[in-house]
């Protein structure tokens, strides 16, 4: 090996991927890193935000680089290394390699599924990567893709069952609810003049969004869970010309969140978000979510939670 590689730089066990909702598949490469023996469990991907367009298409991500990072901690990722691509999309695949992975990162091992592409232009893929692993002495581990009812489990998949509302669904693939984390906002105050005081959550930047409409939910605060009832939408009702938000009622509390961060998981999706013809209209039907999110057809999430360590 080239004495410019030996470096004091600990040996790392690197999973490549843009893991853009942590799905069932891309636990497959995590939980692989970190049962490698000798190295850091680490991973090498891409800040969402930084990613504009992908396979020629707007890119909207699923969960933020804070959902990403919490969610792989959990699984037992040391390290994540989440770069801005404009920084490396003009490297070509061995640069890419000897540069990033080997000098600066000293990988070990590199994990990753069968479709992964790198390089300028997404020019080379796993046998591009396997010939470069053993120029430059890493070990390349490559897992097989995960299915899902005859279906390849993907991110594209999980995003199109969310924009139609099949968040149970969509969370069967992600090893867990799909969920919310962001900073409560201020919102216009109306819930509270109808007896129904709401939180209010903004959705980052080219994050998707699923459907508008009213789901069951469960919202963690202060280190507490509570049934909640939450609708995705513009609340056409009471506002005009607003981005689409999460406001959320928590069940059987009472305080001010305001500032704090709070975790809001979809369960189920009861109905989608309608214009009403006034507030005492609104209030009936939000009185109606609550009774039909507190049944136990909808509080049951039935979701079997892929094993954290």
């Amino acid at each position: 090996m080239n004495s410019e590689y030996m470096t004091d730089i600990p040996k790392r066990a690197i999973a490549l991927g843009m893991f853009d909702s942590v799905h069932i598949g891309h636990r497959r490469i995590l939980n692989s890193v970190t049962e490698i023996k000798g190295c850091i469990p680490s991973v090498f991907t891409f800040s969402a935000n930084s990613v504009m367009r992908k396979h020629g298409q707007d890119y909207k991500f699923v969960y933020t680089d804070e959902q990403k990072l919490s969610i792989m901690k959990k699984l037992g990722i040391s390290e994540v290394f989440s770069e801005d691509f404009s920084e490396v999309c003009l490297l070509s695949g061995e640069e890419f390699v000897s540069g990033i992975l080997k000098k600066r990162l000293n990988a070990e091992y590199i994990v990753c599924g069968e479709d992964y592409r790198f390089g300028h232009n997404a020019s080379c893929g796993i046998s591009e990567l396997k010939m470069l692993g053993e120029k430059y002495s890493i070990k390349v581990c490559v897992t097989d893709a995960v299915y899902s009812g005859g279906e390849k489990v993907s991110s594209t998949l999980i995003k199109k069952m969310l924009t139609d509302g099949r968040v149970k669904e969509a969370s069967q693939l992600l090893g867990g609810n799909y969920y919310i984390s962001q900073t409560v906002t201020e919102g216009n105050r109306i819930g509270r003049t109808i007896d129904f005081p709401t939180i209010n959550q903004n959705f980052c930047e080219n994050q998707l969004i699923p459907a508008f409409g009213v789901y069951c939910s469960k919202t963690t605060v202060c280190g507490r869970e509570y049934a909640s009832v939450t609708n995705i939408g513009v609340k056409p009702t009471v506002e005009r010309d607003i981005k689409p938000l999460a406001e959320t009622h928590i069940l059987d509390f009472s305080g001010d969140l305001y500032g704090e961060t709070a975790e809001v998981s979809l369960i189920n999706f009861i109905r989608g978000e309608r214009k009403f013809a006034g507030i005492d209209e609104l209030k009936k039907q939000i009185s109606d979510d609550i009774k039909e999110a507190e049944k136990p057809s909808y509080q049951t999430s039935e979701i079997c939670r892929y094993k954290m360590r």
